[in-house]
């Protein structure tokens, strides 16, 4: 290749990877906004400082240690400066570090949710530590790594395909958010005696559907820059499909929800249809390079359907999951593994469920361990004066809407 096309493809991809990242990190602040606007006024503090405390621990960690776990990058990020690029290269090395890391924060993301308005913001903050560090870059090494596991098996020589990770980014974070709330326990309130399920509206709808959008628009940095090139016509195309058919399964994922709850409850439950354009988006992540538009849209649809029935489900088993991630990312984090066989021919079921598994075991055993750790050290949960009183006040010392509760 002539060093002028060379420079060009290198420079054009490059760029690419920085603005998918950008827009995955994007996905940040929808959280942020989801989850503020599903709890309660008297959280609301609290949940976006875990948002923004997640997002530099995740950093910070996978810079120190997490990249060089997951892809042998060397220790604090040692090599990767772009200094003497080989020709086979097609983006600057640091490029794909911030795409890796942005990653690395939406799969924490995905616990602060979970565990929201009774978990203490240090106890989280240690998590997210251990977390970024260290579980998700070793299940990571695994799959997109290319490293075998503990030495007895590839998922890479099994066939194991995840696009952009429903399992690897999404469900783990749902198995790190379940060990979590399982050792948590449910808000004070929400189920009561008899096993009736109670429920706690958020305070802020409208600051939910906007997050939804966020991350909605964030996902196509998320998935599309997961084709990780865009500067010949085959890699451009490959964009143009991955955008497209994310985009149609989100919309799948409203459908369902809708008619579902609808069905189920006689009404449009605006939080269902949120949860269903997530869940829309999560089944479509590990394959939306494959499926033709309508095979996408009913991908995404499925996912929709399948995240009304588990919050219902998790109630059922009182499991309290405040924002519903858990069913989101893991639940339909699942489906969407198992789906990869129904369009692409290079995967199998089996290799898809041992991959799943195999995820899913590690990051919720490894969870589980950690969170028992810092539960027996230091506690995870506030206390019930506090949790009554709100964890803004308790944890932050202010409150995020203070005319509500101050003359």
């Amino acid at each position: 290749m002539p060093a002028q096309f060379f420079q060009l493809q290198y420079a054009l991809d490059t760029f690419y990877f920085l603005v998918c990242g950008a827009l995955v990190m994007w996905m940040a602040a929808g959280f942020s906004m989801l989850e503020a606007g599903l709890v309660r006024a008297k959280n609301t503090t609290e949940i976006l400082t875990k948002n923004i405390l997640l997002y530099a621990i995740a950093c910070t960690m996978y810079m120190v240690v997490g990249y060089s776990i997951m892809y042998d990058g060397g220790f604090l990020l040692a090599g990767i400066t772009g200094d003497g690029v080989s020709d086979e290269a097609t983006y600057a090395p640091s490029a794909d570090f911030f795409f890796q890391v942005v990653f690395v924060a939406t799969a924490m993301s995905i616990v602060s949710g979970a565990v929201a308005e009774r978990m203490k913001l240090w106890a989280f903050a240690l998590f997210a530590v251990v977390m970024t560090g260290f579980i998700y870059p070793m299940e990571g090494s695994w799959t997109w790594g290319g490293q075998s596991v503990f030495g007895m098996y590839s998922l890479g020589d099994l066939g194991f395909l995840d696009f952009a990770g429903s399992g690897i980014v999404h469900m783990a974070g749902a198995a790190a958010a379940l060990a979590g709330v399982i050792l948590l326990g449910a808000r004070k309130g929400k189920y009561g005696d008899k096993g009736e399920v109670r429920a706690i509206p958020g305070a802020n709808l409208p600051l939910a559907t906007l997050g939804t959008f966020v991350l909605w628009l964030g996902w196509f940095g998320f998935n599309g820059g997961s084709v990780l090139a865009t500067a010949s016509v085959e890699s451009a195309n490959s964009v143009a499909v991955v955008f497209m058919n994310t985009n149609a399964a989100a919309a799948g994922g409203v459908i369902a929800a809708l008619i579902v709850a609808k069905i189920m409850f006689g009404k449009a439950d605006l939080t269902m249809i949120l949860n269903g354009a997530l869940a829309g988006l999560v089944a479509i992540t590990a394959g939306p390079d494959t499926p033709s538009p309508l095979a996408a849209t009913l991908i995404g649809a499925v996912g929709g359907v399948l995240v009304v029935f588990s919050i219902i489900a998790l109630d059922k088993m009182k499991i309290d999951d405040p924002v519903g991630a858990i069913s989101v990312h893991g639940v339909v984090g699942i489906w969407g593994l198992l789906a990869v066989p129904i369009t692409n021919a290079d995967a199998t079921f089996t290799a898809q469920i041992i991959g799943a598994l195999t995820i899913f075991v590690w990051v919720f055993v490894a969870s589980l361990i950690v969170w028992g750790i810092i539960k027996a050290i230091m506690g995870i949960r506030v206390s019930e004066e506090e949790e009554y009183q709100g964890v803004d006040i308790a944890e932050c010392g202010m409150e995020a809407y203070p005319e509500f509760t101050m003359k």
